[in-house]
């Protein structure tokens, strides 16, 4: 469909409504996963080098490897259950399930043979890619809500998804809280970059309000004009993965921060950014089904939901520290003792630094959360020293 086509399905959702609006929520819902022409559904199968963006994945298979080396501590730690499951939510082109899963199987064989992988995927179209690339290995492809309540022993895991759920937008008026709605505007005679208008109101849900309760901020002091987002999806979602897991792990891997460096008054304009072509920018109305819209992860929230819904935090640490303990560091270590060329010795420094960088991948948080047991020994990949 032509972006053209695709807004103008847009306006009719929004005409539609009684009110001529729909939250920004439900607008970035749309315009990412839209059954047939959001951007998960038609573009996400070019993510990479050569695409909108890149994740840890496309660096080598180093990060899934070290993923694999925290999943055999976290089996043993469980006593080695048979099945051990695995659920990968969100799984990108599938290239983080091939490294596991071959880490896995020669290196592990003993776990190898229990492990049950489930991907939760909802973009038809990378689920094909998935399956394709994962021909080799039994795996599994489920939606969330299909997982039987307290039926999984294992982790749940997720690299870069929370940031593509879907926001509300906010403002502050006056030390009130006011959300951003879209709407159409009747001042343009064809489809254009102004096509869409923000309307400032009243909050469609008291949730919105509750979760500056949860995080323990309060807003009404911070001048107006201050805008930022509220991630209640990530709360929904979080509350499915507790329901679903009897006993095991909560791995969240994700650009974001606590809670008071998230809404701190000088970050006054939110985290929302939208990608197109390796190109960075803050308008989420242009370029309909062709760019990614994201926005930071308040990590406070879910861990402070997360001990609502029975999940306790294990650990919150950076993605460098987390991969330099599960053995990351050595890799580096190693690569001057390889027989690589040197142009593929420096290729591979590099990869693996940008894993680490504290000005990039290095900087992203880690958090893990446990539900159905007592830990006995702390993960190896939360005992790093803090910098």
């Amino acid at each position: 469909m032509e972006p053209i086509t695709f807004t103008n399905e847009i306006i009719a959702c929004i005409t539609s409504k009684v009110e001529q609006r729909i939250t920004f929520a439900e607008y970035m819902d749309i315009v990412l996963y839209h059954p047939n022409y959001g951007y998960y559904t038609q573009k996400a199968a070019n993510i990479g080098v050569s695409g909108d963006f890149f994740t840890s994945v496309h660096l080598g298979a180093d990060f899934g490897e070290m993923l694999a080396i925290q999943f055999v501590e976290m089996w043993e730690i469980l006593g080695k259950p048979a099945p051990f499951t695995l659920v990968e939510m969100g799984a990108g082109q599938g290239y983080l399930a091939v490294d596991i899963l071959n880490y896995l199987r020669m290196h592990h064989s003993d776990l190898f043979t229990v492990l049950k992988y489930t991907i939760v995927e909802k973009s038809p179209l990378l689920k094909q890619v998935q399956q394709e690339k994962l021909q080799g290995f039994s795996a599994y492809w489920c939606d969330l809500e299909h997982i039987e309540n307290n039926s999984v022993v294992g982790c749940f895991f997720s690299n870069e998804l929370v940031d593509a759920l879907p926001v509300h937008q906010f403002v502050v008026e006056e030390g009130q809280l006011k959300e951003v709605y879209v709407g159409v505007s009747h001042s343009v005679e064809q489809v254009n970059q102004d096509t869409f208008i923000e309307i400032i109101d009243e909050p469609s849900t008291p949730e919105l309000k509750q979760y500056f309760d949860l995080i323990e901020i309060d807003i009404s002091n911070y001048p107006t004009g201050y805008r930022s987002e509220i991630n209640n999806s990530a709360l929904n979602w979080l509350t499915q993965v507790a329901d679903k897991l009897q006993r095991g792990y909560v791995l969240t891997i994700d650009y974001g921060y606590p809670a008071h460096r998230y809404y701190n008054p000088r970050r006054n304009k939110g985290t929302l950014q939208c990608y197109y072509q390796h190109r960075r920018h803050d308008n989420p109305y242009i370029n309909i089904g062709k760019q990614d819209i994201t926005t930071h992860v308040d990590f406070t929230a879910l861990e402070r939901w997360g001990e609502t819904c029975g999940l306790a935090k294990v650990g919150f640490t950076q993605q460098g520290l987390f991969l330099m303990a599960l053995g990351l560091g050595e890799r580096i270590a190693n690569i001057s003792q390889s027989n690589l060329s040197v142009s593929d010795m420096l290729r591979r420094r590099d990869s693996l630094h940008q894993l680490i960088d504290p000005m990039g991948l290095g900087d992203f948080g880690v958090l893990v959360q446990s539900k159905g047991f007592t830990p006995t020994q702390p993960l190896k990949g939360l005992t790093y020293p803090s910098l």
